[in-house]
């Protein structure tokens, strides 16, 4: 199977053997539609190849999250037990997960059959919705921008983290960055092959090497000023192009953590992406829904290293939430004890899941202002 992303047509990445995964684990089993073929070692572009690069997918996102979440996370109850994989949803370049599974489309481009199943970025992309979903269900369907980009930047670092679960690419890595994990890499560029295809169409659409690339420097500015749509090279209020600004952050965080190791190698890596993703899940669950919830997610990452680490990667923290324009350096370092201590407890007391409209509330827009005859009633962030 492929490691990260089958890459560059005609160019591709090497399939390496993995053992067999399995599908059925807990907290987050998934299963695949349809029936299992021989893990056969089938070649690229077959559908036996497909289904095992997806479920390699599903079972090392699972295996990534599993031991960070709190005691009794499952899935969304409208998932049910397992969440399901469906490989061959129609002829689209696109993948989505929507509470009835997670789908993923293909399309010939070029000669190219460009099978989104294919890529361990994209499952594992997809899948980090459903995980996130486990945790925050608010945050799905919430009338708030911040808090759909957060779901597309969560997504993204789901596969981030989940690629650094292997030995084979942190090394891999180490090498092509000589140990600066800021600059762009193989698992920084989010869905090469995807990217390609899209370019093929729509050049401006996507970075020039990857869909999207965690190594950047977009800087915050409040969503609901930007244009709705643009060239990847700007940053706009569409959720993938928004959700670089807190992935782009967490990448130096990873990078920040790994530089605080005695020993910066493969195995300090493995710890720097379990530290980052830890503190992470402590926050998405503990942090209200509010408008400006990025800022909120960024406090509350800084309280909950505070609560395991005692502080040890505050200044990874800052630093990273500073340079995207997250925090301002004046909110960085002004976090009181007293707020710590609240928001502490606010995470020593979090549980996963919960009612979808939770914390959020109802607010009612006219419909006749979007052309809609009857009202519309939304959930709100505070």
């Amino acid at each position: 199977m492929y490691e990260d992303d089958p890459g560059f047509p005609p160019q591709v990445n090497m399939p390496v053997p993995h053992p067999v995964p399995h599908l059925d684990t807990h907290p987050f089993p998934t299963a695949i539609a349809g029936n299992a073929p021989q893990p056969d070692s089938a070649g690229p572009g077959t559908e036996a190849f497909r289904y095992w690069v997806a479920a390699d997918s599903l079972s090392r996102a699972g295996q990534t999250w599993g031991p960070l979440v709190p005691t009794g996370t499952q899935w969304h109850p409208q998932v049910g037990r397992a969440l399901t994989a469906h490989l061959n949803a129609g002829d689209d370049l696109n993948a989505f997960y929507d509470r009835r599974g997670v789908w993923f489309f293909r399309h010939t481009v070029a000669g190219v059959t460009v099978a989104t199943c294919e890529s361990n970025e994209i499952v594992e992309h997809e899948t980090g919705h459903a995980i996130l979903d486990a945790l925050r269900p608010q945050l799905f369907d919430t009338a708030s921008a911040e808090a759909a980009d957060l779901h597309e930047a969560f997504g993204d670092i789901s596969a981030l983290l989940s690629s650094l679960q292997l030995e084979s690419l942190r090394t891999a890595v180490l090498a092509e960055t000589q140990g600066d994990l800021e600059r762009s890499s193989r698992i920084s560029r989010m869905a090469e092959q995807l990217g390609w295809a899209i370019r093929q169409s729509h050049p401006n659409m996507v970075d020039p090497d990857c869909l999207r690339n965690m190594s950047n420097s977009f800087f915050y500015r409040d969503p609901v000023l930007l244009d709705p749509g643009g060239p990847a090279s700007m940053l706009s209020s569409e959720p993938h192009s928004f959700s670089r600004v807190f992935s782009g952050a967490f990448l130096k965080i990873v990078a920040g953590i790994f530089r605080q190791q005695d020993l910066q190698d493969q195995a300090g890596l493995a710890f720097a992406a379990e530290m980052a993703g830890q503190l992470l899940v402590d926050t998405v669950v503990a942090a209200p829904v509010v408008s400006a919830y990025y800022a909120q997610v960024a406090g509350h990452m800084i309280t909950a290293d505070q609560r395991r680490n005692g502080g040890t990667y505050g200044p990874s923290l800052r630093s990273a939430f500073i340079r995207h324009g997250i925090l301002s350096l004046e909110a960085a370092t002004s976090l009181t004890e007293q707020e710590m201590t609240r928001r502490s407890a606010a995470i020593a007391d979090m549980a996963p899941g919960g009612d979808d409209a939770q914390g959020l509330t109802a607010v009612t827009i006219q419909g006749a202002t979007y052309g809609i005859t009857q009202p519309l009633t939304l959930s709100a962030p505070s």
